[in-house]
C-alpha cells in the first residue's frame, strides 16, 4: 500500500530514515520512497507525467493476513498503538440512537443458488473528507482483491443511507427482469445488458463470470423498489456515497459467511474513527429464509490465556510475564496477567482476525519485542545437518552432465494437458497426471509426469541458437499414488535431449553410458544395466519414439526409462523441424 507524507505527522515521524526503522520494527517492509510523479515517468514516460503530483509516497508491504492495516486509518493506528502514543480503541455495537428498530436485510430463498449468505451494518453521523473518502473507496478494492477472492467470496456493497429506506430485501431473479441504473451510467439498463456493457469494461469485466451463467442474479432493493446494488458486479447510481453522506448502509454479500463477517467488521472499524461517537457501529439485523434472525456486525472479542514460559521458550527471550503482556499490549492485544503463576490474558479484538492460534500470539510477543534484540544461544540439542541423499545425487549429476557438454535448463513443473498427452502422442486418460481443480491458465492445468515437454519447448524457444542443442535437467515429476496420504507423489527423473541435423542417437547413448559410469553401474542383465529395443514389446510410452528406434532401459532387472529418436509428429507438435534423441530416466532407484 501507499502512504504519503502527510499521514506521518500524525504518528510524530519525520525522517525517511526513522520511518524505515518504525516499519521494519512493526514486522513491515518500506518498499519504496516515492512520488506518482516518478511513478508515471517509470511506467509511462515523462510526457504523461506533466502536472502530476510530487507528493512524497511511501510504499509499504503488508502481510496478506493483516486486513486492519489495509488502510491508511488501520496502519497509523497500529504504529500509533505499537509507539504508545494512544491505547488500542474498544469497538462497540449500538442501537439507534433514537429507540427506533435497527435497519433490516432480509434474504429471500431464491439466494440460496448463488450466494445464500449477507451481513449489514451502519455508520452513522460520519464526516468524510476527500481523503477519507478516497481511502474509504480503496480499503473496499482492496479487501476485494485479498480476503474476498475478487468477489467471489464477498462482495462490499456501501449506500448512501438518506437516499433509501428499509428494510430491504436480499433476492434472486432472472436477469431480464432486472433494471435499474448502475453507478457512473446515465440510463437503466436490465441486467443481461449490463453483464455486456461490462465485457469491454477494464474493471468490471473480471467479475462478470461469478454470476454470468447462472439462472437468477442477486439484487438487493429497499423498501420502495429501489435497487441498492447487483452484487457481485455494481451497485445502483441512486444510493451512491459522495463527501456528503452523513449516514452508511454497508452490506456483504458472501458465498462464505466467516469471511463476510470478517470483512464486514474491517469496513467498519477501520472508518467508525469519522463518526460523531468514534468507534461505534449501529446494528442491523439479518432475517434468513428459515426465519432466523442475526444481528451484525459481530465485533466480537474472545481471550485467549497462555503462560509467558509458552512465549520467553519459543522465541528464545527471558522476560516476566508483566513485560510480555506490555509488549502484546502495543500489538493492539490488550495483555494482563491473571494472577495465577506466570498465566497472561490476551484479549483479542475484531480487526485481528489474522490470530487464529497461540503460536500468533507469540508470534506478536516477538515482533514488539523486536527480533534484532534477541540474544543468539547455543541450542540445547545439537544436531548435524546433511543433504538429502536425492538431491546430493542431482548436484553430482548435474557437475558431471554440464562437464558432458550439455546446458541445463530449469523449466516449469505445471504445463498444459497438451503437453503431456497429444503433444507426446499418448491419451491422457492413461496418464498419471495430477490435475489442477481450478487452472488460471491454459498453460498450467497439470503437474507434468515427464520432463521431456518443457525441454523441448525450450529448444523451440531457441531455435535460433547455434547447433547442436544439448539440454538436460534433473527434476521431480509428480505421479498419482494411491499409497499415499495425499494421493501423489514426487519422482526424481533426468531427462537429457539432443537436437541437430541428424538424430544422433549415439551422443544419447554415449550419455547414458556415461551416467551409468558415474553411478559405478557396470554393464550387464542381472546386477548391471542394458538397453531393450522396444519393438520386442509393447509399451505405451513407447509412442514418443520413432519405431525401431528407441529402447528401454533396464538395470539391476528393472525398467528406469527409455531413451530414442522422438517421433516425428512430436517433433512437429512442439514445433521444431529437425529431428531430436532424448533419454529420460527415474534416478531414485540409485540412491
Amino acid at each position: 500500500m501507499y502512504l504519503n507524507n502527510k499521514m506521518l505527522f500524525s504518528i510524530h515521524i519525520l525522517a525517511d530514515e526513522e520511518f524505515d526503522e518504525l516499519c521494519f520494527e512493526f514486522g513491515l517492509e518500506l518498499d519504496e520512497i516515492t512520488s506518482e510523479k516518478e511513478i508515471l515517468i517509470r511506467e509511462q514516460g515523462g510526457e504523461k507525467a506533466e502536472g502530476a503530483s510530487d507528493v512524497v509516497l511511501y510504499k509499504i508491504d503488508v502481510p496478506a493476513n493483516r486486513y486492519d492495516l489495509l488502510c491508511l486509518e488501520g496502519l497509523v493506528r497500529g504504529l500509533q498503538v505499537f509507539k504508545e502514543k494512544l491505547e488500542a480503541p474498544r469497538y462497540k455495537r449500538v442501537s439507534p440512537a433514537d429507540g427506533g428498530e435497527p435497519q433490516r436485510l432480509v434474504i429471500t430463498e431464491e439466494t440460496a443458488s448463488v450466494r445464500p449468505h449477507a451481513v449489514a451494518a451502519v455508520l452513522r453521523n460520519i464526516t468524510f473528507t476527500q481523503e477519507r473518502y478516497e481511502s474509504f473507496i480503496e480499503l473496499q478494492e482492496k479487501l476485494h482483491q485479498n480476503i474476498c477472492r475478487k468477489r467471489t467470496l464477498v462482495a462490499i456493497g456501501t449506500h448512501d443511507l438518506d437516499t433509501i429506506s428499509g428494510p430491504f430485501t436480499y433476492t434472486a431473479k432472472p436477469p431480464g427482469e432486472i433494471r435499474f441504473k448502475p453507478l457512473s451510467q446515465s440510463r437503466e439498463y436490465t441486467a443481461a445488458e449490463l453483464m455486456s456493457l461490462y465485457k469491454t469494461d477494464s474493471h468490471l469485466r473480471h467479475y462478470l463470470h461469478i454470476i454470468e451463467n447462472e439462472p437468477l442474479y442477486p439484487i438487493i432493493y429497499d423498501s420502495n423498489g429501489i435497487v441498492l446494488s447487483m452484487p457481485p458486479i455494481i451497485n445502483g447510481d441512486h444510493s451512491k456515497i459522495s463527501l456528503n453522506t452523513k449516514n452508511i448502509f454497508i452490506e456483504c454479500t458472501a458465498t462464505d459467511l466467516t469471511k463476510a463477517k470478517i470483512t464486514l467488521d474491517m469496513v467498519v472499524t477501520m472508518f467508525s474513527v469519522y463518526c460523531d461517537e468514534p468507534f461505534t457501529v449501529e446494528e442491523a439485523e439479518v432475517v434468513y429464509p428459515d426465519g432466523r434472525l442475526s444481528v451484525y456486525p459481530e465485533l466480537a472479542y474472545r481471550t485467549e490465556t497462555l503462560s509467558g514460559d509458552f512465549i520467553n521458550k519459543r522465541v528464545g527471550i527471558n522476560e516476566s510475564a508483566e513485560s510480555i503482556a506490555q509488549l502484546l499490549t502495543r500489538m493492539c492485544l490488550r495483555s494482563e496477567v491473571s494472577g495465577e503463576g506466570d498465566l497472561i490474558q490476551v484479549e483479542i479484538p475484531p480487526t485481528r482476525a489474522d490470530v487464529i492460534h497461540a503460536c500468533d500470539i507469540m508470534e506478536d510477543a516477538a515482533i514488539a519485542y523486536g527480533f534484532n534484540n534477541i540474544v543468539r544461544s547455543t541450542p540445547r540439542t545439537y544436531t548435524v545437518a546433511n543433504q538429502l541423499p536425492v538431491n546430493k545425487l542431482t548436484e553430482l549429476l548435474r557437475q558431471d552432465l554440464t562437464a558432458a557438454g550439455f546446458t541445463e535448463a530449469l523449466t516449469f513443473a505445471l504445463c498444459s494437458e497438451e503437453d503431456i498427452a497429444d503433444k507426446l502422442r499418448k491419451n491422457i486418460t492413461e496418464t498419471r497426471a495430477v490435475h489442477i481443480s481450478n487452472p488460471k491458465t491454459a498453460d498450467f492445468q497439470v503437474a507434468r509426469t515427464s520432463l521431456l515437454p518443457g525441454l523441448l519447448k525450450t529448444i523451440a524457444a531457441n531455435r535460433k541458437m547455434p547447433l547442436p542443442l544439448k539440454l538436460f535437467e534433473i527434476s521431480d515429476v509428480v505421479l498419482k499414488d494411491e499409497t499415499k496420504d495425499v494421493g501423489a507423489r514426487n519422482n526424481r527423473r533426468l531427462c537429457a535431449v539432443y537436437y541437430n541435423k541428424s538424430p544422433g542417437f549415439e551422443v544419447i547413448h554415449g550419455l547414458l553410458d556415461r551416467v551409468m559410469q558415474l553411478l559405478d553401474v557396470k554393464p550387464g542383465r542381472n546386477q548391471g544395466y542394458h538397453i531393450q529395443a522396444s519393438y520386442l514389446k509393447i509399451y505405451f510410452n513407447d509412442s514418443t519414439f520413432f519405431p525401431g528406434r528407441c529402447a528401454e532401459i533396464f538395470s539391476c532387472g528393472k525398467s528406469i526409462g527409455h531413451l530414442g529418436v522422438l517421433h516425428p509428429d512430436v517433433i512437429s507438435r512442439f514445433e521444431l523441424t529437425m529431428p531430436c534423441s532424448a533419454i529420460d530416466i527415474d534416478i531414485e532407484p540409485f540412491l
